[in-house]
């Protein structure tokens, strides 16, 4: 056998647990400073023992898609390009997998929001652009991204096989679920999610609610980690714009909360991940196992009335 053919032959396999962190970032409007404060929390987390280190949601940035503005367009770069080569030279240095959501210029005219997943050896491991475009007040994707086309998947690292989804994605079950059937064992959410000013009094706290509910739903109906990473601060005009929640936060594959940031201040969570705790979980909760697929066809239709 040759020994092309021998190292063809050679399945990585993940360990049994690593330990996941969750850089929460309050982004300014300097490019270069949000990258390199990044990359700071990078290190810290790593410091600490994470191996597997996800990033906020667009977060060399402010969040642009607030207004339809042609020149933001400018904020775009290709991937590989140049934040995703300093991430990915950070990542071999380190030794950590890093999982960072860019606005990706695929082609003239054509941007995605996407996640890099840069392995430990500084290698690009995959690649996910956001499949669920909101268009929404003070959310107006649809302007900027296109719609995925890489469907939902694992990717393969040295440490996890990881599920990078994002934002929008994280209030659709069906995404949660591809991803974990994809052999995803952990899902990854980087977001950028927070209160309009005007509406925090009286929805703030049942919005806040209704997001960590959906996603800690996910876990469980999955038997999967789940990471959620957020950013704080106001962007935006002082009378309007977009106060992030925080609350960055990693549960278990029960939906129990191992550990949570603030509401208002950058944080870093490093959690471990325990793969013997997700077989346990699916062992006693056999979601997976009792599945109809032979009754689900219809879930391919908008509506069914």
């Amino acid at each position: 056998m040759s020994r092309r053919v021998a190292r063809a032959q050679i399945k990585c396999v993940a360990p049994e647990a690593f330990r996941v962190g969750a850089v929460q970032l309050c982004v300014g409007v300097d490019i270069s400073g949000n990258v390199e404060q990044a990359c700071t929390q990078i290190r810290a987390a790593a410091a600490r023992g994470a191996n597997v280190i996800c990033l906020p949601e667009l977060f060399s940035s402010h969040y642009f898609c607030q207004s339809e503005d042609h020149a933001k367009f400018e904020l775009a770069e290709s991937i590989p390009g140049p934040t995703s080569q300093r991430l990915a030279t950070l990542a071999k240095e380190l030794g950590v997998v890093i999982v960072a959501s860019l606005f990706e210029r695929r082609a003239a005219g054509i941007y995605h929001n996407s996640v890099a997943v840069l392995d430990a050896d500084g290698s690009l491991a995959g690649l996910y652009r956001k499949m669920h475009i909101p268009d929404d007040p003070l959310y107006h994707e649809k302007f900027y991204f296109a719609p995925g086309d890489l469907g939902f998947r694992g990717i393969d690292t040295r440490f996890a096989r990881v599920g990078p989804l994002v934002c929008w994605d994280q209030w659709f079950p069906e995404a949660a679920r591809l991803t974990a059937l994809d052999g995803a064992t952990v899902l990854v959410y980087p977001t950028a999610i927070g209160w309009h000013p005007a509406e925090k009094s009286e929805f703030g706290a049942a919005q806040l609610d209704a997001w960590r509910t959906m996603q800690r739903a996910h876990a469980i109906a999955n038997g999967v980690y789940v990471v959620a990473i957020n950013r704080v601060g106001h962007e935006g005009p002082e009378t309007g714009g977009i106060e992030f929640w925080g609350h960055s936060f990693v549960c278990d594959p029960f939906g129990r909360v191992l550990a949570q940031a603030s509401d208002c201040a950058p944080d870093v969570l490093v959690v471990d991940c325990d793969l013997g705790e997700l077989e346990s979980i699916r062992r006693h909760w056999p979601f997976l196992r009792d599945r109809r697929v032979d009754a689900y066809q219809p879930l391919s239709q908008r509506f069914r009335r």
